[in-house]
């Protein structure tokens, strides 16, 4: 994994004018990666104790996430035991209270030994001129870091908070803009996924209650028709009308202005539909079916199963297919939300035209 180094000094003890390439570990020396991270804690609190800022124990790109996810720069120290200045630097620097303090509440902090392991890669690609070496890095666009600060050699703590201070103003407008700017994009798209999310709830909801509102007034009218007049005992139905209504009207012979071969291919035509729909229905997933409620302009409905994965064209050939009376050209529309399924939809799922799992379409005659 490669990154590119952008080294912008502020202030610090050596500056570099030149990019670097900084190549970091992926797979390889697994055996040496954890052990260093550790090796540097129990060496560092075996000479001068555990107060001291907290340093992750990870690799060198988990800890940068880390100060990405915490919107921090990333405080890094390279220890190099033998260098003179080092215990000093560590006793009365690194380990005082002020430095410590004022790290763990700004900086994500990551250590490692300087002659092992990712501190010897690091060493060699940012160069230190003098031990002690400590520096501040953030993640930086296009997948590349940047190191906003480089300290070498023996400093006070003071002067350490002074620099690491301005560092954290200067440069924080600049790195903390453009991550604001990227989370109020990401909390923007968010927003905007949960508001569509609620939106198609609603419609759902919405076509739902439809759905059942219009089951619900034809099942009235249905039974307002059975009823008995003035309380009379109903005559027995006869054997003719226990067809369905488009069945009667095919088969009524007083309905001469329908020639016989035209009641026949309805006939054929429908009889066709049934069996290409019950063979279809066999086995299907009860939740891909979608129920369609269609409703005709003299009242009657006729509902149909159709797959989610059917098109618009089916519903137009299951109608077309009843041979209904008086139904040429038509066109087919929802009630609520209003909505047009015509020629330039007859492609279109049921289930990506807000259709799926039900209904309720009301036939309109052109």
């Amino acid at each position: 994994m490669s990154y590119g180094i952008d080294l912008m000094g502020i202030g610090g003890r050596r500056h570099h004018h030149q990019p670097l390439n900084f190549h970091l570990p992926q797979h390889q020396q697994e055996s040496l990666v954890v052990p260093d991270e550790w090796a540097f804690l129990s060496s560092f609190e075996q000479q001068y104790g555990s107060i001291h800022p907290f340093f992750y124990a990870c690799q060198f790109m988990e800890a940068l996430k880390i100060a990405e996810d915490e919107h921090k720069f990333m405080f890094v120290y390279l220890h190099s035991p033998e260098h003179p200045f080092t215990p000093s630097f560590c006793r009365e620097t690194l380990c005082s209270e002020l430095v410590v303090q004022f790290l763990n509440a700004n900086f994500v902090c990551w250590a490692a030994l300087a002659d092992r392991g990712e501190g010897l890669q690091m060493a060699a690609t940012l160069r230190p001129a003098s031990f002690p070496f400590c520096a501040v890095v953030a993640p930086a666009p296009g997948n590349s870091l940047a190191v906003l600060q480089q300290m070498e050699g023996p400093i006070s703590p003071a002067e350490l908070v002074e620099i690491l201070q301005r560092t954290v103003e200067e440069q924080g407008l600049a790195f903390g803009g453009a991550r604001a700017i990227n989370e109020e994009e990401r909390r923007r798209a968010r927003a905007k996924e949960e508001e569509k999310m609620r939106a198609d709830r609603q419609l759902r909801e919405e076509q739902d209650a439809a759905y059942l509102a219009a089951l619900q007034i034809d099942k009235e009218k249905e039974k307002r028709k059975h009823q008995p007049p003035g309380g009379r005992v109903q005559k027995p139905v006869e054997a003719s009308n226990k067809l369905p209504d488009h069945d009667r009207f095919r088969y009524n012979p007083t309905q001469n202005r329908y020639g016989n071969g035209k009641i026949t291919a309805s006939k054929t035509r429908y009889t066709d539909h049934q069996k290409e729909t019950t063979t279809t229905n066999q086995g299907r997933d009860p939740q891909a079916t979608t129920q369609i409620l269609i409703r005709f302009p003299n009242g009657e409905r006729r509902e149909q199963s159709f797959s989610c994965t059917d098109k618009i064209q089916s519903i137009y050939k299951y109608v077309d297919s009843l041979g209904l009376p008086g139904v040429g050209n038509y066109k087919l529309i929802s009630s609520f939300p209003r909505r047009v399924y015509g020629v330039d939809q007859m492609g279109i799922t049921l289930k990506d035209a807000g259709l799926h799992p039900r209904a309720s379409l009301f036939l309109e005659l052109l």
